[in-house]
């Protein structure tokens, strides 16, 4: 169901986020009005609540961490995509023909385009706005480029949490982008509610030596490109991948897994995806599975969030900070088995903690 028009943002001009290059310093909302500002639509609000979920700044932790209390009332009411494959395959274009046929009929998206990030620079690229022209102008679409800052799987380490400032928002179909194919693609499947994988024909291998583990994470499987001279040979890996899906395990419980041709320059195979992703919602949700995966990954977003904080805090222990790079040392040398080097790291860190 569309949501009702009075939620439609009032301003079209997402605001620039000021921890860019040359943003001026602007005075720090309260929570309030960082509340308001998302429940109300307003696109600067917004932008600029996704930047503080993006900081990591001890300060806008504790502020982010109090908004997003005030919005979990108003979240869990969208449809969660991940959205994945090789490079070249069309993502991009892809989302935004789908994502153009959704506004039209109604639909708020948001799409959370993560780039990669430089392991030398530190710098991301944030093209993706630019390769999405027309549904960045859309008033019923928000796209917002998100550097990985390093994560696994090529989702943004604060992608979770901009997932529920954007239903908060009133978003009810959220696309999560993601970089490349790889077995780290498991981290954007532990947050949506379907996976699609997105491959192309003509390119060798008709698997494109993607490992058997990410097939298994699909909903559904998309060939792209299946349009003009290369439609014989979509329909072909289509095929192909038709058939080695038969011998996985389906991804979800009570859903087979199909493979799928589109072509995302003519838009032909865009609305027939669509239908695939309302039977499944529709499925899954009358069985019970949807509902069981959302409270499933929650728990498993606690246990991550704490074992990041306690790694966080293990490397911020003065101690620990003064014993690794010897310890490290005397691993490397072989004069230490990483056993005994780990137990007396864990050792001071625990000694540290009990006295403190």
């Amino acid at each position: 169901m569309a949501p009702d028009k009075a939620s439609r943002p009032r301003n079209n001009a997402e605001a620039s986020d000021p921890s860019r290059p040359g943003a001026g310093t602007r005075r720090q909302l309260t929570v309030a009005e960082y509340v308001d500002g998302v429940l109300s639509g307003d696109r600067t609000r917004l932008a600029r609540a996704v930047t503080l979920i993006e900081s990591s700044h001890p300060d806008d932790l504790d502020l982010a961490q109090q908004v997003l209390k005030e919005l979990l009332p108003r979240i869990g009411r969208s449809i969660r995509i991940g959205v994945t494959g090789v490079p070249g395959a069309g993502k991009s274009t892809l989302i935004e023909t789908l994502g153009l046929q959704l506004t039209a009929s109604g639909h708020r998206l948001a799409v959370m385009a993560v780039d990669p990030t430089s392991s030398l620079s530190g710098g991301s690229i944030l093209g993706d706005k630019t390769r999405m022209e027309r549904l960045a102008a859309d008033p019923r679409a928000f796209i917002r480029p998100s550097p990985t800052g390093g994560a696994l799987g090529g989702v943004a380490r604060k992608t979770r949490e901009t997932i529920l400032l954007f239903e908060a928002a009133g978003y009810d179909v959220i696309l999560v982008e993601t970089v490349g194919v790889g077995q780290n693609e498991v981290a954007v499947r532990s947050m949506v509610d379907f996976f699609l994988l997105v491959l192309v024909a003509g390119a060798g291998d008709e698997l494109q030596g993607i490992k058997r583990g990410v097939f298994e994470l699909a909903d559904a499987v998309l060939v792209n490109k299946a349009d003009g001279e290369n439609a014989q040979a979509a329909a072909a890996a289509c095929a192909e991948y038709e058939r080695a899906l038969g011998f996985l395990r389906p991804a979800t419980r009570g859903w087979q897994t199909r493979a799928h041709r589109v072509s995302a320059l003519t838009g032909e195979g865009i609305g027939q995806l669509w239908r695939v992703v309302e039977t499944f919602r529709q499925r899954t949700q009358q069985s019970g599975v949807f509902q069981d995966r959302r409270r499933t990954q929650e728990r498993e977003w606690l246990h991550a969030l704490v074992r990041e904080r306690l790694t966080a805090m293990f490397r911020e222990h003065p101690t620990v900070r003064e014993l690794l790079p010897q310890l490290e040392q005397a691993v490397v040398n072989g004069e230490m088995p990483a056993t005994a080097a780990a137990h007396r790291l864990l050792a001071a860190f625990k000694q540290g903690t009990d006295s403190g």
